[in-house]
């Protein structure tokens, strides 16, 4: 029995090897259509019976800031649904099947459009990257013992290892985020998403200042969670502003900067 899991894990990791953007190794064991399936039906879960979606201003400021990263990341804008949610917590996500969500909470604590930017373009980098994918073949990985594939995709059932990897763990009352190396990877990837929209990737870095303060200094150790901290994400998108920045003027020389107001 042992010596058959070997074979099975083994015959796994070869079939599902694929890449990131960044040309970082990953394990991927479902296709795009389930992923997005799963997406999707996850989607219309959150807005299931929900009286808290925000339309009007806040809705069209999200949808300018969506649309022109979405532009720029070679995807057509209508083809996505966004909504966003009447909900303090600052956060946001994107999933596969093209949908985006943003609480409230995120509007108010991105003090700019480019701040904005920074997350909606971090979060778009989750879908191009494939996390979520990455993340579902991993929880299916950790059911060999049992059937491999045994995470049942038919159907999309609502645990715990799906709307963790999806991303969405927080909304369902499941905490299981994205892990580090997601998280910096979508950083540095939506870095230059916004810049090549024309959103300025200063702002990112002012972003991250405004999480660390808004934290009030209770962020976990970095070594403690499996986000990045606050002062690390700081750093590394520091490092990136020279060569983004270049990127940045260039958009900017092709066409003006996206007009975006703040409700």
């Amino acid at each position: 029995m042992f010596r058959a899991s070997v074979v099975v894990i083994l015959v796994v990791w070869i079939v599902g090897c694929a890449s990131s953007p960044t040309g970082r190794h990953q394990l991927i064991l479902v296709s795009d259509a389930q992923m997005n399936q799963m997406g999707a039906a996850s989607f219309d879960k959150l807005k299931e019976g929900n009286d808290k979606l925000v339309v009007g201003k806040p809705l069209e400021y999200v949808r300018c800031i969506s649309d022109a990263i979405l532009i720029a990341d070679q995807r057509n804008p209508a083809d996505w649904e966004v909504a966003v949610f009447e909900d303090a917590s600052p956060n946001a996500f994107a999933l596969p099947g093209k949908k985006i969500g943003v609480h409230t909470g995120m509007i108010s604590l991105a003090e700019t459009p480019d701040q904005l930017a920074a997350v909606i373009g971090h979060e778009i980098a989750h879908v191009d990257a494939r996390h979520g994918a990455e993340r579902v073949s991993l929880a299916m990985t950790n059911q060999v013992a049992q059937q491999v594939g045994a995470i049942a995709l038919e159907g999309v059932e609502y645990k715990p290892e799906i709307l963790g990897a999806l991303g969405l763990g927080a909304q369902f009352g499941v905490l299981l985020p994205y892990s580090r190396a997601h998280e910096t990877e979508a950083d540095y990837i939506g870095l230059y998403l916004m810049a090549q929209s024309g959103f300025d990737p200063s702002e990112a870095v002012a972003l991250w200042q405004n999480m660390k303060k808004a934290s009030g200094g209770k962020a976990p150790a970095e070594f403690m969670s499996t986000h990045p901290s606050n002062d690390r994400r700081i750093r590394d998108l520091e490092k990136e502003q020279n060569a983004v920045g270049a990127i940045y003027r260039a958009a900017l020389n092709r066409k003006p900067a996206p007009v975006c107001r703040k409700p």
